[in-house]
Parts: C-alpha cells; structure tokens; sequence
C-alpha cells in the first residue's frame, strides 16, 4: 500500500477492539505472525491506530497504512501517523511463541533470538531507506515535507518468555538503544495491551467527567 488510509479515531470502537486484543491473548500462549496477528490487526483499525500513542510526538493520529512500501525496497507491517505534526510510528509484529525474543543454549546465558534480530534489523534497513530518501519529491509527498518525527515499533513475543534476568536485557535494550537518533522500541504483547488499556482508562475518565 503507498497511500494512507484517513483515519478519525473511536474512542467506543477502540475500546471494544481492545477487548477483543485482550480475548485474542487469553486464548492461547502462542500466536502466529501470519495466522493470528497480522489478520487481526488488519481487521480492527481503531486498535492499529491507537498503537500510535506509543510515540510521544503522536498526538492526533489520523493516518494509517498496512504493508507500507517504502520506496519500492521494504514493507512495513503498519505505520501510523499524525499528519499535522509529520510525525509517524512504523511497526514491525513478529510471532509470539516461546523462543521468539530468547533462546536457549548451552551456556547459563540465553542469546537473542534469530526472530527477534530480523524484526529489528528491518526497522534499521526503513530508518536507512529513510533517511536516504528524505530529499526526494516522493518523500515529500509522501509525507507532507522533507523532514519528520519518526520511531520504529518491534512487537513480537509474550511476558511469561521471559525470564528475569532476560527482562534486564530486554529493558535495557528498549530503553537505551537508538539508530541514527531514532528509538526502535521493543514490546511484548502484553506489554502493549497494558499500554492501550491506559488510554481506555483516560478516555473513560474523559467520558465520565461531565
């Protein structure tokens, strides 16, 4: 897809999306990037855009693109963005089974997982095409100037994988990584319904103010 979809966020329809994201992680352990995530995400657009607020520079998302080409070289499996601030959250999902973030070896320690180093590595290769192409008309007309805010959004694995010792690894990696002043961060799935499950809370709070 090179166009994005125009978006007006729900705040009833998210949340009932976000019910149904919640029910999709209790069903099972295990969920297939191909046979649970992607299609699910796909079908539930107020869900996808909220993924959004994730980024601070996000204030207002209206903009959102499933399999986003970029410039004819990469893909990406959903990016959101705020139009008016130029700012755009670009996200990579990956599977969600027990070796997805670590696996184990011989040693004491575990090691990073060649999934996991795959979804990362291809933010890196969009934040290079990026920034390669940020001159160009097309980037321009694409995203309404030749500059803009930009993160990546490696979504993959589930909480109970991790052990504590991989969790320091994990946060770590989360917290301090950046490439080419770019934060890619990373999240469970669960780690991401507690973040939406936030904005539910405030928009009920919005909702039962008056």
């Amino acid at each position: 897809m090179k166009d994005f979809l125009q978006l007006k966020l729900d705040s009833s329809l998210f949340i009932k999306e976000l019910k149904e994201f919640n029910n999709l992680l209790g069903s099972s352990r295990f969920l297939s990037e191909q046979d649970d995530i992607l299609p699910f995400f796909r079908k539930r657009l107020q869900l996808s855009l909220a993924i959004g607020a994730y980024y601070p520079e996000i204030l207002q998302p209206d903009r959102i693109a499933f399999e986003y080409d970029l410039f004819g070289d990469f893909a990406c499996d959903l990016v959101i963005g705020d139009s008016t601030r130029r700012a755009y959250c670009f996200v990579e999902f990956e599977n969600a089974v027990e070796n997805s973030i670590f696996r184990q070896t011989k040693r004491n320690l575990s090691e990073w997982s060649p999934r996991f180093e795959r979804g990362f590595s291809q933010i890196v290769d969009w934040f290079y095409k990026l920034d390669t192409q940020s001159e160009t008309r097309d980037f321009e007309y694409r995203f309404g100037g030749r500059s803009l805010y930009s993160m990546g959004l490696l979504i993959i694995g589930r909480d109970a994988d991790l052990s504590a010792k991989d969790k320091d690894r994990w946060e770590w990696r989360k917290r301090k990584l950046l490439v080419n002043s770019h934060h890619i961060y990373c999240l469970t799935f669960d780690d991401l319904y507690r973040t939406l499950a936030v904005r539910r809370d405030i928009y009920n709070i919005f909702a039962n103010s008056d």
